[in-house]
């Protein structure tokens, strides 16, 4: 007698439809692009790593000296807004901007101000107005009060320049006196101040950026309260 032969099974396994091949192929594809995928970010990611980092900053207010008050002690009949100047590119930052030879913008490096040159200049003129005290009815284009005038300017230079090797701290500043009610200009004038650094070092140079400032903002003072009371 014949013995049948027995087929090997497989076991678990159940004969599959055509459709269920399908999805598991596709399932495999996905799996494998995912993994593809996950590799390129793994890869990406130290990239990032590597990127510059910031430079560190020696951060420095601008100096001041002590204030004069005027012997006047009547305040002027008219009020004074005083707007941020307008900059350049290389004016309106942090950075403490350094010419060091004709047509070359540079920065010191490491080193930058507590706020924009701008803001600065503008912070003096208010502190020396009213340490001033002759014009009492005091505002800044932060707020947008109302007043009688304001005083309007472009920053023309607020930079370190060598001159025989040394630095000086050169502020230049275009003024325009006007009326808020007409926007009409009563007064103009353009100031440009020098103080020499004692020292090549950042600080020496800082500390003439704030005498500059201070000589700046009272001749700025003098003239504003002189063209106000003769336009008022």
């Amino acid at each position: 007698m014949r013995t049948l032969q027995s087929v090997p099974a497989i076991r678990g396994e159940a004969p599959m439809h055509r459709g269920a091949v399908g999805r598991r192929a596709f399932a495999g594809r996905i799996y494998r692009w995912g993994g593809v995928v996950a590799l390129g970010a793994a890869l990406l990611l130290p990239a990032c790593t590597i990127l510059p980092k910031a430079e560190p900053l020696d951060v420095y207010l601008l100096p001041a000296t002590a204030p004069v008050s005027a012997s006047a002690t009547q305040a002027a009949p008219w009020s004074l807004r005083i707007a941020r100047p307008a900059a350049g590119v290389h004016l309106s930052g942090q950075r403490i901007v350094v010419v060091p030879e004709d047509n070359r913008v540079s920065v010191y490096t490491g080193a930058g101000w507590s706020d924009p040159a701008p803001v600065l200049v503008r912070n003096r003129l208010l502190d020396a107005f009213r340490a001033d005290g002759r014009v009492a009815g005091l505002s800044s284009d932060d707020k947008q009060l109302q007043a009688d005038f304001e005083l309007d300017s472009d920053l023309r230079a607020f930079q370190s320049e060598y001159r025989d090797g040394r630095p000086e701290a050169v502020v230049r500043l275009d003024a325009r006196l006007v009326h808020t009610a007409t926007r009409r200009i009563v007064a103009s004038h353009s100031f440009a101040l020098r103080a020499p650094a004692t020292d090549t070092a950042v600080p020496a140079v800082v500390q003439a950026f704030g005498a500059a400032a201070d000589r700046l903002a009272a001749e700025v003072v003098e003239w504003t309260v002189r063209e106000g009371s003769a336009a008022k």
